[in-house]
């Protein structure tokens, strides 16, 4: 069977000049047409990855997960996602798609036709399309967030991340997703939310909560928050944002109390920081992100206050690479020079920095002082 990407979806919105489009995707999985909403961030780039987010409940859930997709990319360093939101409450079609077998827990028919549709067509059709990162991600709520656990016990999940609002568990489910969960040796995000009021399904959620919580597993990343003035219906409002500022955390700029527990407190050097940063990115998401300004002077500051002269070094050359036109690479490298107690190499290499573009709080005047210091001190 050929890509159903290409023979079978409709586009109703006009791709070029709008974020979101409506499609009707016609599956041949599931024998039916599906309405299928897309959110594309504002000007893609073709060489840029795009990390992929599965919405289910797509009539209630996209939009609320494409506003906080679009806040969290704007402000807190969130990667820029693709969003797709898969309509599912005409005819109560959610329930069809999520039903289980009451004994054995596992899909009903038409549960595993809806399974294929998402896993063989939906997202290929998106990957063979679309710039997609190879990080995934599905959002479910009540019954839809079951059914999101069951791509856990496929033999490579399509998916890198979950998020489980108040799910309604199929039977067993909260000893099968610890036990699978404990098998992962790839980086996997799990985010379970719960409401604050007492039912049958909450007790059943806090004994998945407590099983996964007891699991140590380095590679798994879990996260659980419980919203004592939410109920059943509010949960979802009150939990989505959290959980994207859980699992995308590690893009956000190095914070004050990062800085102060983590970078001063580490008994490496303070580079290493920075590097391992942005690696676990590279690693965990599949595409790389730019260093923020904010996140080197981080690391220049630790690296003067530790003593840590050594970082400047790689530092320099870093902010070579990413901020070529500015001082910084050539003012830290002097700086290094410096400290190594070489003058004649820092001062020039503090000239360079002069004839660069200023930037945050390097400006000439300071690499100016620091030439007139030098040649005060050394006679040059």
């Amino acid at each position: 069977m050929r890509s159903v990407s290409l023979i079978f979806a409709l586009l109703f919105g006009v791709f070029a000049f709008s974020q979101v489009t409506q499609e009707i995707f016609e599956s041949f999985k599931l024998q039916e047409r599906r309405d299928v909403h897309y959110y594309f961030p504002e000007k893609m780039d073709e060489n840029k990855k795009y990390p992929l987010i599965i919405v289910l409940d797509g009539d209630y859930l996209f939009e609320q997960v494409v506003a906080t997709s679009k806040f969290y990319s704007r402000f807190h360093g969130m990667p820029q996602s693709i969003v797709v939101g898969i309509n599912q409450s005409k005819n109560d079609l959610r329930y069809e798609d999520c039903a289980f077998d009451p004994d054995s827990g596992l899909p009903s028919e038409k549960g595993k036709s809806f399974y294929e549709f998402i896993g063989m067509e939906l997202i290929p059709y998106l990957d063979l399309n679309y710039s997609t990162a190879p990080f995934k991600m599905i959002v479910g709520y009540d019954i839809t967030a079951n059914f999101t656990n069951y791509w856990l016990f496929k033999d490579n999940s399509i998916f890198d991340a979950y998020i489980n609002i108040s799910p309604t568990l199929a039977p067993e489910m909260e000893s099968r997703v610890p036990m699978r969960l404990n098998t992962f040796e790839n980086q996997i995000f799990y985010q379970l939310i719960v409401e604050g009021e007492a039912s049958n399904d909450k007790q059943r959620i806090m004994a998945l909560h407590q099983g996964i919580k007891a699991l140590e597993k380095k590679s798994l990343h879990y996260y659980f928050d419980e919203y004592t003035n939410a109920d059943h219906i509010s949960v979802a409002t009150y939990g989505i944002g959290k959980a994207f500022d859980n699992i995308f955390g590690m893009f956000k700029p190095i914070s004050p109390k990062e800085y102060k527990t983590q970078i001063l407190t580490s008994e490496e050097p303070v580079y290493n920081y920075l590097e391992n940063k942005y690696q676990d990115i590279v690693d965990i998401f599949g595409f790389s992100k730019p260093v923020e300004l904010n996140d080197i002077m981080a690391i220049y500051a630790a690296s003067r206050k530790m003593e840590d002269f050594e970082s400047l070094k790689p530092l320099s050359d870093l902010c070579k690479k990413e901020y070529p036109e500015t001082m910084l690479g050539f003012y830290f490298e002097a700086e290094y020079y410096e400290q190594l107690g070489e003058p004649k190499k820092a001062l020039r290499t503090f000239e360079k920095s002069f004839q660069m573009e200023e930037i945050d709080f390097l400006t000439k005047e300071m690499a100016l002082e620091k030439m007139d210091a030098l040649k005060a001190d050394f006679g040059f």
